[in-house]
Protein backbone atom coordinates (compact mmCIF):
# COMPACT_ATOMS: atom_id res chain seq x y z
CA UNK A 1 0.00 0.00 0.00
CA UNK A 2 0.94 3.53 -0.84
CA UNK A 3 0.99 6.49 1.81
CA UNK A 4 2.10 10.04 1.31
CA UNK A 5 3.32 12.43 4.20
CA UNK A 6 2.83 16.01 3.84
CA UNK A 7 2.42 19.07 6.74
CA UNK A 8 0.26 21.65 7.36
CA UNK A 9 2.01 25.42 7.76
CA UNK A 10 -0.04 25.82 10.87
CA UNK A 11 2.93 24.68 12.64
CA UNK A 12 5.15 28.16 11.12
CA UNK A 13 2.08 30.50 11.27
CA UNK A 14 -1.07 30.61 12.74
CA UNK A 15 -4.19 32.23 11.60
CA UNK A 16 -5.81 32.76 14.86
CA UNK A 17 -3.10 33.44 17.13
CA UNK A 18 -0.21 35.44 15.72
CA UNK A 19 1.87 35.09 18.81
CA UNK A 20 2.25 31.43 17.37
CA UNK A 21 3.84 32.37 14.26
CA UNK A 22 7.36 32.31 12.90
CA UNK A 23 7.85 34.97 10.74
CA UNK A 24 9.39 32.87 7.51
CA UNK A 25 8.35 32.83 4.27
CA UNK A 26 6.22 30.53 2.24
CA UNK A 27 9.50 29.13 0.16
CA UNK A 28 11.11 28.99 3.65
CA UNK A 29 8.79 27.14 5.29
CA UNK A 30 8.42 24.22 1.99
CA UNK A 31 12.20 24.08 2.19
CA UNK A 32 12.21 23.05 6.00
CA UNK A 33 9.44 21.07 5.65
CA UNK A 34 10.89 19.05 2.03
CA UNK A 35 14.10 18.73 4.44
CA UNK A 36 12.66 16.96 7.10
CA UNK A 37 11.24 14.37 4.43
CA UNK A 38 7.59 15.36 3.48
CA UNK A 39 6.20 15.81 -0.11
CA UNK A 40 3.36 17.75 0.26
CA UNK A 41 1.92 21.01 2.28
CA UNK A 42 -1.57 21.89 2.67
CA UNK A 43 -2.58 25.39 1.94
CA UNK A 44 -2.22 28.32 4.22
CA UNK A 45 -2.66 32.35 4.01
CA UNK A 46 1.12 32.59 3.01
CA UNK A 47 0.40 30.94 -0.44
CA UNK A 48 -0.83 32.53 -3.65
CA UNK A 49 -4.37 32.15 -5.57
CA UNK A 50 -2.74 32.34 -8.83
CA UNK A 51 -1.57 28.96 -10.05
CA UNK A 52 0.56 30.39 -12.32
CA UNK A 53 2.35 32.02 -9.06
CA UNK A 54 1.97 28.96 -7.09
CA UNK A 55 3.09 26.10 -9.37
CA UNK A 56 6.50 27.03 -9.91
CA UNK A 57 6.78 27.57 -6.13
CA UNK A 58 6.26 24.36 -5.18
CA UNK A 59 8.16 22.87 -8.20
CA UNK A 60 11.10 24.68 -6.74
CA UNK A 61 10.27 23.39 -3.44
CA UNK A 62 9.58 19.78 -4.52
CA UNK A 63 6.32 20.14 -3.35
CA UNK A 64 2.49 19.25 -4.08
CA UNK A 65 -0.20 21.20 -2.48
CA UNK A 66 -1.95 18.22 -0.69
CA UNK A 67 -4.99 20.19 0.69
CA UNK A 68 -6.24 22.99 2.32
CA UNK A 69 -8.81 24.22 4.64
CA UNK A 70 -12.68 25.88 3.52
CA UNK A 71 -14.06 27.89 5.85
CA UNK A 72 -17.96 26.48 5.42
CA UNK A 73 -21.37 27.98 6.79
CA UNK A 74 -23.76 25.26 6.05
CA UNK A 75 -24.96 25.29 9.41
CA UNK A 76 -26.70 28.42 8.65
CA UNK A 77 -26.08 29.74 5.19
CA UNK A 78 -27.44 28.44 1.92
CA UNK A 79 -25.62 25.99 -0.33
CA UNK A 80 -25.28 28.91 -3.54
CA UNK A 81 -23.71 30.98 -0.65
CA UNK A 82 -21.13 28.11 0.16
CA UNK A 83 -20.87 27.47 -3.38
CA UNK A 84 -19.51 31.03 -4.70
CA UNK A 85 -16.85 31.18 -1.78
CA UNK A 86 -15.65 27.45 -2.66
CA UNK A 87 -15.69 27.63 -6.52
CA UNK A 88 -12.35 30.36 -6.84
CA UNK A 89 -10.64 27.40 -4.22
CA UNK A 90 -12.03 24.63 -6.48
CA UNK A 91 -10.07 26.29 -10.02
CA UNK A 92 -6.97 26.68 -8.12
CA UNK A 93 -6.75 23.12 -6.27
CA UNK A 94 -7.59 21.80 -9.93
CA UNK A 95 -5.57 23.53 -11.29
CA UNK A 96 -2.30 22.40 -8.87
CA UNK A 97 -3.75 18.95 -9.01
CA UNK A 98 -4.57 18.73 -5.12
CA UNK A 99 -6.30 15.77 -3.85
CA UNK A 100 -9.03 17.20 -2.16
CA UNK A 101 -10.49 20.85 0.11
CA UNK A 102 -10.83 20.28 3.22
CA UNK A 103 -13.97 21.25 4.56
CA UNK A 104 -14.38 22.42 8.19
CA UNK A 105 -17.64 24.32 9.57
CA UNK A 106 -16.87 27.55 10.73
CA UNK A 107 -21.10 28.44 11.18
CA UNK A 108 -21.96 28.54 15.00
CA UNK A 109 -18.19 27.91 15.92
CA UNK A 110 -16.20 28.90 18.74
CA UNK A 111 -12.57 27.79 17.89
CA UNK A 112 -11.83 30.78 16.85
CA UNK A 113 -12.90 33.06 19.96
CA UNK A 114 -10.87 33.17 22.64
CA UNK A 115 -13.67 34.33 24.83
CA UNK A 116 -15.64 31.37 25.01
CA UNK A 117 -15.02 28.57 27.14
CA UNK A 118 -14.99 24.86 25.48
CA UNK A 119 -17.84 24.23 27.45
CA UNK A 120 -19.61 26.60 25.80
CA UNK A 121 -19.74 24.60 21.84
CA UNK A 122 -22.32 24.79 19.59
CA UNK A 123 -25.00 21.66 20.17
CA UNK A 124 -27.56 20.02 17.19
CA UNK A 125 -30.67 18.88 18.22
CA UNK A 126 -31.21 15.40 16.47
CA UNK A 127 -33.15 17.04 13.76
CA UNK A 128 -30.77 19.77 13.00
CA UNK A 129 -27.65 17.26 12.70
CA UNK A 130 -29.90 15.53 10.16
CA UNK A 131 -30.77 18.39 8.49
CA UNK A 132 -27.19 19.46 8.54
CA UNK A 133 -25.95 16.01 7.31
CA UNK A 134 -28.26 15.81 3.97
CA UNK A 135 -27.36 19.23 3.21
CA UNK A 136 -23.04 19.32 3.75
CA UNK A 137 -23.83 15.84 1.50
CA UNK A 138 -25.30 18.00 -1.39
CA UNK A 139 -22.72 20.65 -0.96
CA UNK A 140 -20.11 17.46 -1.16
CA UNK A 141 -21.45 15.92 -4.29
CA UNK A 142 -22.07 19.31 -6.35
CA UNK A 143 -18.14 19.89 -5.29
CA UNK A 144 -17.43 16.47 -6.61
CA UNK A 145 -19.07 16.82 -9.87
CA UNK A 146 -16.81 19.98 -10.21
CA UNK A 147 -13.76 18.02 -10.45
CA UNK A 148 -13.18 18.31 -6.80
CA UNK A 149 -14.10 16.11 -3.80
CA UNK A 150 -14.20 17.70 -0.32
CA UNK A 151 -12.87 16.01 3.20
CA UNK A 152 -15.11 16.55 6.41
CA UNK A 153 -13.22 17.46 9.34
CA UNK A 154 -14.85 17.24 12.34
CA UNK A 155 -12.89 19.85 14.88
CA UNK A 156 -13.02 20.87 18.40
CA UNK A 157 -15.34 23.73 19.37
CA UNK A 158 -17.30 23.13 16.63
CA UNK A 159 -21.33 21.52 15.62
CA UNK A 160 -19.17 18.48 15.38
CA UNK A 161 -16.81 17.90 17.80
CA UNK A 162 -17.17 14.29 19.66
CA UNK A 163 -17.64 10.86 18.78
CA UNK A 164 -21.08 10.88 19.16
CA UNK A 165 -21.81 13.97 17.05
CA UNK A 166 -19.33 12.44 14.47
CA UNK A 167 -21.38 9.03 14.42
CA UNK A 168 -24.74 11.25 14.10
CA UNK A 169 -23.06 13.01 11.54
CA UNK A 170 -22.02 9.94 9.25
CA UNK A 171 -25.11 8.38 9.92
CA UNK A 172 -27.34 10.65 8.27
CA UNK A 173 -24.80 12.05 5.33
CA UNK A 174 -23.81 10.25 2.45
CA UNK A 175 -21.17 9.13 0.78
CA UNK A 176 -20.86 12.37 -1.22
CA UNK A 177 -19.46 13.77 1.70
CA UNK A 178 -16.06 12.20 2.47
CA UNK A 179 -14.66 11.79 6.00
CA UNK A 180 -10.82 13.88 7.06
CA UNK A 181 -9.98 11.45 10.43
CA UNK A 182 -8.26 13.82 12.73
CA UNK A 183 -6.71 11.71 15.56
CA UNK A 184 -5.62 14.58 18.12
CA UNK A 185 -8.89 16.59 17.38
CA UNK A 186 -11.20 13.33 18.37
CA UNK A 187 -9.16 12.21 21.22
CA UNK A 188 -9.07 15.95 22.98
CA UNK A 189 -12.78 15.44 22.60
CA UNK A 190 -12.53 12.44 24.69
CA UNK A 191 -13.21 9.92 21.74
CA UNK A 192 -11.88 6.34 20.69
CA UNK A 193 -9.87 6.85 16.94
CA UNK A 194 -9.62 3.42 16.87
CA UNK A 195 -13.27 3.00 17.06
CA UNK A 196 -13.92 5.74 14.69
CA UNK A 197 -12.19 4.12 12.08
CA UNK A 198 -13.66 0.98 12.56
CA UNK A 199 -16.82 2.91 11.90
CA UNK A 200 -16.32 5.02 9.35
CA UNK A 201 -13.07 4.06 7.42
CA UNK A 202 -14.99 3.69 3.97
CA UNK A 203 -15.40 7.20 3.96
CA UNK A 204 -11.79 8.45 5.37
CA UNK A 205 -10.15 10.23 2.09
CA UNK A 206 -7.92 12.71 4.23
CA UNK A 207 -6.19 11.61 7.57
CA UNK A 208 -4.30 14.46 9.46
CA UNK A 209 -1.97 12.75 12.27
CA UNK A 210 -1.81 15.86 14.66
CA UNK A 211 -1.08 14.13 18.31
CA UNK A 212 -1.48 15.62 21.66
CA UNK A 213 -0.64 16.66 25.16
CA UNK A 214 -2.60 14.15 27.07
CA UNK A 215 -1.64 16.43 30.57
CA UNK A 216 -2.33 19.42 28.68
CA UNK A 217 -5.73 18.82 27.56
CA UNK A 218 -7.07 17.01 30.93
CA UNK A 219 -5.62 20.12 32.71
CA UNK A 220 -8.04 22.36 31.14
CA UNK A 221 -10.56 24.05 32.54
CA UNK A 222 -13.30 23.44 29.99
CA UNK A 223 -15.54 26.20 31.90
CA UNK A 224 -13.57 28.93 31.68
CA UNK A 225 -10.70 27.85 28.71
CA UNK A 226 -11.38 28.29 25.02
CA UNK A 227 -9.86 26.26 22.48
CA UNK A 228 -6.96 28.91 21.25
CA UNK A 229 -6.29 28.72 25.21
CA UNK A 230 -5.90 25.10 24.70
CA UNK A 231 -3.34 25.25 21.28
CA UNK A 232 -1.33 28.22 23.12
CA UNK A 233 -1.06 25.70 26.15
CA UNK A 234 0.63 23.22 23.80
CA UNK A 235 -2.35 20.78 23.75
CA UNK A 236 -1.34 19.80 20.25
CA UNK A 237 1.87 18.12 18.60
CA UNK A 238 3.93 15.90 16.34
CA UNK A 239 3.53 11.87 16.55
CA UNK A 240 6.08 11.21 18.58
CA UNK A 241 5.99 13.92 20.62
CA UNK A 242 2.38 13.38 22.31
CA UNK A 243 0.25 10.63 23.83
CA UNK A 244 -1.10 9.06 20.51
CA UNK A 245 -0.50 5.81 19.54
CA UNK A 246 -0.06 6.16 16.16
CA UNK A 247 1.20 2.29 15.83
CA UNK A 248 -1.82 1.55 16.54
CA UNK A 249 -3.42 4.15 14.62
CA UNK A 250 -1.83 3.40 11.45
CA UNK A 251 -1.72 0.12 11.36
CA UNK A 252 -6.22 0.28 11.71
CA UNK A 253 -5.94 2.46 8.36
CA UNK A 254 -3.39 -0.23 6.73
CA UNK A 255 -5.76 -3.11 7.98
CA UNK A 256 -8.85 -1.23 5.90
CA UNK A 257 -6.75 -0.31 2.77
CA UNK A 258 -6.44 3.15 3.08
CA UNK A 259 -4.06 4.62 0.55
CA UNK A 260 -3.64 8.27 0.56
CA UNK A 261 -2.29 11.74 2.51
CA UNK A 262 -1.36 11.54 5.89
CA UNK A 263 -0.77 15.27 6.91
CA UNK A 264 1.03 16.41 10.34
CA UNK A 265 -1.17 19.48 11.66
CA UNK A 266 0.19 20.62 15.06
CA UNK A 267 -0.01 24.34 16.08
CA UNK A 268 1.75 25.28 18.68
CA UNK A 269 4.61 27.59 19.76
CA UNK A 270 7.47 27.68 17.19
CA UNK A 271 9.67 29.51 19.78
CA UNK A 272 9.21 26.83 22.01
CA UNK A 273 8.27 23.82 19.59
CA UNK A 274 10.96 24.95 16.39
CA UNK A 275 8.84 23.76 13.30
CA UNK A 276 11.67 22.13 11.70
CA UNK A 277 12.70 20.00 14.44
CA UNK A 278 8.63 19.23 15.25
CA UNK A 279 8.97 18.80 11.66
CA UNK A 280 11.81 15.98 11.90
CA UNK A 281 10.23 14.28 14.90
CA UNK A 282 7.01 13.71 13.18
CA UNK A 283 8.67 12.92 9.98
CA UNK A 284 10.79 9.72 11.97
CA UNK A 285 7.98 8.64 13.88
CA UNK A 286 5.36 8.26 11.17
CA UNK A 287 8.47 6.21 8.86
CA UNK A 288 8.42 3.92 11.81
CA UNK A 289 5.01 2.77 12.25
CA UNK A 290 4.23 3.41 8.43
CA UNK A 291 7.07 0.88 7.47
CA UNK A 292 5.60 -1.68 10.60
CA UNK A 293 2.15 -1.03 8.69
CA UNK A 294 3.46 -2.20 5.49
CA UNK A 295 3.14 1.24 3.93
CA UNK A 296 5.66 2.09 1.27
CA UNK A 297 5.23 6.10 1.24
CA UNK A 298 6.45 7.67 -1.83
CA UNK A 299 9.29 10.43 -2.02
CA UNK A 300 8.18 12.06 -5.05
CA UNK A 301 7.56 15.74 -4.48
CA UNK A 302 6.62 17.62 -7.60
CA UNK A 303 4.72 15.56 -10.23
CA UNK A 304 6.93 15.70 -13.01
CA UNK A 305 4.43 14.10 -15.53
Amino acid sequence: MKAKLGMSPIAWWNDDLAELSDDVSLEECLRQSRSAGFTGMEKGRRFPDDPDIMLPILKAADVTLCGGWFSGTLVDEDISANQDRIQPMIDLFKAVDAPCIVYGEVGRSIQGDRSKPLASKPRLSDDEMKAYAVKVTRFGEWCADQGMPLSYHHHMAAVVETEPELDAFMNHSGPGIPLLLDAGHLAFAGGDVLRAIDNHHARINHVHVRDIRRSVVESLDRGKQSFLDAVALGAFTVPGDGSLDFGAIVQALADYGYEGWFVVEAEQDPRANPPLRMAQVGHAELMQVMTAADYTVETQGFPTH
